[in-house]
């Protein structure tokens, strides 16, 4: 039994809304997917994010006025909070299963489309808790801040939901032996870089 505080509410759960704006089909369970990953991280990180919107391609005025134009179709905005407007996130889901594409990238996209799509959330609620709820981070430290929170809880989520899978378990001892050799890779790469 739940000692309560006199005085206090018990918090409750509110779930963020959805809105499928998307014209064309999505993989089955999409909603639930996204339900769950954002189920899988703590409430204080999701707090005060009013909702999820996918659309099939991110059309925003302040992204017409960047000085570098983007590869590709953005994947993901955060929207902060402007005003009474809630903060919230909008999801293209034309960058993730480009539809648009040959058949071989459509069913590439739509083969990593869960896990691509995991990412992207965690990405977003990064940027949403480092924005507004951690106020001693530096705005020259947040990207990194950002992409760290991203990685840690992809690899988290990922982690448990192959957990009783036959490829964790074979692939579980010699792990940390791909991690080594990808920080000796990406430590060439930037060797090689700054030889340029």
């Amino acid at each position: 039994m739940a000692i309560q505080t006199a005085g206090q509410k018990a918090a409750r759960v509110t779930k963020i809304k959805m809105e499928n704006q998307a014209t064309f089909p999505l993989p089955a369970y999409t909603e639930e997917h996204i339900n769950k990953v954002l189920d899988y991280l703590p409430i204080e990180h999701v707090r005060g994010l009013e909702k999820v919107r996918l659309v099939d391609f991110i059309n925003d005025p302040r992204l017409k006025n960047l000085d570098m134009p983007a590869k590709g179709d953005l994947p993901g905005l955060y929207h902060p909070r402007a005003g009474n407007q809630q903060p919230w996130l909008e999801m293209s889901m034309g960058a993730l299963l480009q539809p648009t594409e040959s058949f071989a990238k459509k069913w590439m996209a739509k083969s990593g489309f869960k896990g691509n799509l995991a990412g992207l959330i965690f990405s977003l609620v990064g940027q949403h808790y480092y924005l507004t709820l951690r106020h001693s981070v530096k705005k020259q430290g947040l990207e990194p801040q950002i992409r760290q929170y991203a990685e840690k809880n992809l690899r988290a989520w990922s982690e448990k939901q192959n957990e009783k899978s036959w490829r964790a378990k074979i692939f579980k001892p010699i792990r940390p032996y791909l991690e080594r050799w990808g920080k000796w890779l990406n430590k060439k790469a930037a060797q090689a870089q700054k030889a340029k």
